[in-house]
């Protein structure tokens, strides 16, 4: 949830920039609102994957710094590096142990070296050659060593009923697949795609915070519906009214609603010597 790399396929435009600019009044606070609905599971998942004292690790897209914090705190690695395209919140919150690295995830050898685990959450979807890139982030995995990337998943369909929050989901995808090239279709293949860098064994998992008024991950939404407003707009699916509707019915006992959910999937690279 945060400006870890270029543009889209779709829109050429870049996270960051064109929408959720980092500079822009609040935007902090939203990411936390995302890492507040999702940190838990994301640490849950690495404590159960084995890292702790011992594992040097790669925070790619690392936002405000919440789980390389944690991961220093909680699991007690030895090190964290966090890499962004912008760093500002990094910066604002160090810790011992959290190295801070400016660098765009899309560009070669945008980091030098190996690492126990590599870790992206919410980067690879808003980024096209997703082949490429988990090529690239595998290879940074040294033998024995786990990459875990997590992405949303759309539980919206063409059979889920019409409520003001589905009508502005698809109308927020589809905004911004068209400005920053943003796409989840391509996220169940998570596993397959992590086969196919060569990493074995492979898994996945999906959480689906629930949406309850005043929580987290209703907050997270509807300043994300704010901050790609014009983006929405542009689709001709919804207007103003619609999404200022759809604000108020997250914070009402009216809402009848699943979020999109956390496919989390991870790879482990072969001992040396091991197939």
């Amino acid at each position: 949830m945060t400006a870890a790399a270029g543009g889209g396929a779709q829109g050429g435009g870049r996270y960051g920039e064109d929408v959720f600019r980092p500079e822009q009044a609040g935007e902090g606070a939203r990411i936390d609102f995302g890492a507040l609905a999702y940190d838990d599971i994301t640490m849950g998942r690495l404590r159960a994957l084995g890292v702790g004292p011992g594992w040097r690790c790669l925070d790619v897209g690392a936002g405000t710094g919440t789980v390389s914090r944690r991961l220093l705190g909680e699991a007690g690695v030895d090190s964290v590096l966090a890499v962004d395209r912008d760093v500002r919140f990094l910066t604002a919150r160090p810790a011992p142990g959290l190295d801070v690295l400016e660098a765009d995830l899309t560009a070669p050898d945008f980091v030098s070296g190996t690492f126990r685990l590599v870790h992206a959450r919410f980067v690879l979807m808003h980024l096209a050659e997703h082949d490429r890139l988990i090529t690239a982030l595998a290879e940074l995995v040294a033998p024995g060593g786990v990459l875990v990337l997590s992405d949303a998943v759309d539980l919206t369909s063409d059979r889920t009923p019409g409520t003001p929050y589905t009508e502005v989901m698809r109308a927020m995808w589809q905004g911004l697949g068209a400005t920053i090239g943003t796409d989840v279709s391509w996220v169940p293949s998570y596993p397959h795609l992590l086969r196919g860098a060569g990493l074995v064994p492979v898994a996945a998992e999906i959480h689906v915070p629930p949406l309850v008024p005043g929580s987290p991950i209703s907050r997270f939404w509807a300043d994300t519906w704010e901050r790609s407003r014009t983006a929405m707009l542009a689709t001709g699916l919804v207007d103003d009214a619609d999404i200022d509707t759809a604000i108020r019915y997250l914070d009402s006992q009216e809402c009848a609603a699943l979020s999109a959910g956390m496919l989390t999937a991870w790879g482990w690279k072969p001992e040396a010597g091991r197939a």
